[in-house]
């Protein structure tokens, strides 16, 4: 996998005074046993998600009718990270695993450490601008990868030291334990729990069942090349597994919108992009406070209620995807106008100055805070049993 220096600027780390939370790790070793394999599945299916807040975040906050590249590239971003946690729970359920999202612990309170990482960047909820795109560029970033914890190469580390050694990581053990227990022992999970692509709608490549090491291993393939691209190129590999159109990474379509210029077809990651040029606009986003707490708005203020909403509409999500991955894949469809209710809701937020003078003073507004607590989750798990009037229909009569 080719080296890129990581970004130059300090963007990433301003604005910051609290803690970063931290996102809990496996430990450094390659998976032993069927049961070490489902702790670093589920720890996929977290820093999969990490993403999705922070990319979510920073489109909401396009002023609507600008930035017009950066609000398609950074969708597609979006909807191909929920293409990998999906994976990640058909990889999960077809060892026997179960997915847990639904629950506080797997939701990371923002700002968070980046995790698998030697570089101590904090991932927070920051509007369209330099300092999010340098952050994502810090998550994609391709890099060389150390091997798996074992190799004689890696005797004096104690921890992990990049996403990619960690995918490696869990490629390894698969391999390891197929051929200890036997691919059909190993993959001996429920079909029934699998989510296909009549379930799931996405931008880029595809889910597809995992029923044995090829199909496993390609999901794998699919998670980091996505992000990453192929070794020594831009580009993802969906034209070569499943027949679409070329495109290049999460990596390098961040790096193009912080550049404001494309990549041409004979740039290289060492190039950097020479193509036309972007029209990006920095201007055009609402300045949010990338620390911002429901708490910091006003008692039964709307801007509070929208934010409230906003967050039990995010618990929703969240069941819905459980569901999905637990045993009714079908439910899948459903994160479709759950998604579209975040958009509307977040509509509410943005839009308006921040209710704190001090903060409004200084240009903010105020934003989602992605707070999801047990208390959420368990209320949302109550609303999709009972129904609610008005929602959209799920399989089984439950409506929310």
């Amino acid at each position: 996998m080719s080296s890129l220096p990581p970004p130059t600027g300090t963007a990433a780390l301003a604005g910051l005074s609290a803690e970063p939370s931290r996102v809990e790790e496996p430990p450094f070793r390659v998976p032993r046993d069927r049961a070490d394999l489902h702790v670093f599945l589920q720890a996929a299916l977290t820093l999969e998600h990490l993403t999705i807040p922070p990319y979510l975040t920073a489109m909401y906050t396009l002023r609507p009718g600008t930035n017009r590249t950066a609000l398609y590239a950074i969708r597609a971003v979006v909807l191909e990270e929920m293409l990998h946690m999906t994976l990640v729970a058909n990889l999960l359920n077809a060892v026997g695993g179960q997915p847990l999202v639904a629950h506080s612990r797997f939701v990371t309170g923002y700002p968070a450490l980046l995790p698998y990482s030697k570089d101590k960047i904090p991932v927070a909820l920051r509007h369209f601008g330099t300092a999010a795109l340098e952050t994502f560029l810090y998550i994609e970033r391709p890099e060389y990868v150390a091997k798996p914890p074992g190799h004689p190469s890696v005797a004096g580390d104690t921890g992990w030291t990049s996403i990619g050694q960690f995918y490696d990581t869990i490629r390894t053990g698969l391999v390891r334990l197929a051929e200890e227990l036997g691919e059909a022992e190993l993959f001996r999970g429920d079909p029934r729990r699998q989510v296909g692509p009549e379930d799931f709608y996405n931008s880029g490549g595809e889910v597809f069942p995992v029923t044995g090491l090829p199909s496993a291993l390609k999901a794998l393939r699919v998670i980091t090349e996505q992000g990453e691209g192929v070794s020594r190129t831009l580009y993802n590999t969906d034209d070569l597994l499943f027949g679409e159109a070329r495109e290049p990474a999460h990596y390098f379509r961040f790096n193009e919108i912080l550049q404001r210029r494309a990549y041409g077809p004979h740039d290289t990651p060492a190039s950097g992009p020479t193509g036309p040029a972007l029209d990006v606009s920095w201007e055009d986003a609402y300045a949010i406070d990338p620390e911002a707490k429901v708490a910091h708005y006003p008692l039964g203020s709307a801007v509070r209620r929208a934010a409230e909403r906003f967050n039990e509409a995010y618990a929703r999500l969240l069941w819905v995807l459980e569901t999905a991955f637990t045993g009714d894949p079908a439910v899948m469809q459903a994160a479709i106008p759950t998604m579209l209710q975040l958009r509307d809701l977040s509509v509410q937020l943005y839009r308006n100055p921040h209710p704190d003078p001090a903060r409004r003073a200084r240009g903010l507004h105020a934003s989602a805070t992605y707070e999801i607590t047990q208390g959420l989750l368990d209320g949302a798990r109550r609303g999709l049993a009972d129904g609610v009037p008005g929602g959209t229909a799920l399989p089984g009569g439950t409506r929310w």
